[in-house]
């Protein structure tokens, strides 16, 4: 939504999903091929209701991959048992949230971390999972997806001067929360 109705023209907007897309089906973006058979059969997806509700990540996967059985699992309280530094509450959720997958699908073979806070609780996904399951976190991928395309398109690159963050949500308790996380001052604005 953000690239279509608010990003001035010229610029491009970078998602969690694309990545991980990319990683788990490895094929690159600009790809348009028709989607094909990938290794990875069975998905586990954790993220938060809103983005379990939208479909979002089977919408893009469907146009990369064809064969994947994606399981998503809603996890409920897990952001804000983050947000609140209750990492104890967290991990109970977190292994909660698993649990409940797995009794539908029993041996994915990669989870899909779906949500920019659950890098924070990776390896507690990582053992509830066990260490068979390939589990993707979006934090690195991100990071080497930007730094990737901007090898590609260095006139991309600007002085690097003004910083604009955004947020759906709250920005007041993004703000913050960044500060908590971050230990120095970051201002959101609303998107």
């Amino acid at each position: 939504r953000m690239q279509e109705s608010w990003v001035p023209e010229g610029k491009r907007v970078l998602g969690v999903f694309v990545p991980l897309i990319e990683a788990l089906t490895e094929r690159q973006w600009g790809d348009n091929s028709p989607p094909r058979e990938v290794a990875v059969k069975h998905v586990a997806l954790f993220a938060t209701p809103a983005t379990v509700s939208s479909r979002a990540f089977q919408r893009e996967l469907a146009f990369r991959a064809i064969g994947v059985d994606v399981e998503a699992q809603p996890c409920g309280g897990v952001v804000d048992a983050i947000e609140d530094g209750d990492m104890i509450l967290a991990e109970a959720l977190v292994r909660s949230h698993v649990e409940a997958l797995q009794r539908r699908m029993p041996r994915p073979e990669a989870a899909i971390l779906g949500c920019t806070h659950y890098p924070l609780m990776q390896e507690i996904f990582q053992d509830a999972l066990g260490s068979d399951v390939a589990v993707y976190s979006q934090a690195n991928l991100v990071a080497d997806s930007l730094a990737d395309y901007l090898a590609r398109h260095p006139d991309k690159l600007g002085p690097g001067a003004d910083s604009l963050f955004l947020t759906t949500g709250d920005p007041r308790r993004v703000s913050n929360k960044a500060i908590q996380f971050l230990r120095r001052k970051i201002e959101f604005v609303t998107a």
